[in-house]
């Protein structure tokens, strides 16, 4: 390559799809420590109609009977506390992977148990 000249898109997309190869089947989540629990929360700014879908799709992969009314995890009945409830239940049952809680960028992974009260995060 000259000075001045610029790597080809395709050398581009080889390279970042390499580093997302890497990331996702390296077995951990960068800044994790190896064995570190984790869970999957939707974001508190991800629209109502997101986090719907997000609750449609995870009930429709695991139970979701803990935020159904009666449940130890139906209060609060908000959209973001049932769909973080729901995520998170779908990120456990698959794994723990860091893909199996992006949910269209509306989740983030975090390192604190999001539990309360009667309601445990598993």
């Amino acid at each position: 390559m000259r000075g001045g000249d610029r790597p080809s898109a395709s050398l581009q997309l080889l390279s970042l799809g390499l580093v997302l190869l890497y990331f996702f089947t390296s077995g951990s989540t960068v800044g994790l420590v190896e064995g570190q629990k984790t869970w999957c929360i939707a974001k508190p700014s991800a629209s109502n109609e997101i986090l719907a879908q997000n609750l449609d799709y995870a009930c429709s992969q695991v139970s979701c009977a803990v935020i159904q009314k009666g449940g130890p995890c139906y209060y609060p009945d908000s959209p973001v506390s049932r769909a973080a409830v729901a995520m998170n239940l779908y990120y456990a049952y698959s794994g723990r992977h860091p893909w199996n809680c992006y949910f269209n960028n509306s989740a983030l992974v975090v390192q604190s148990d999001p539990s309360y009260g009667s309601c445990t995060y598993y």
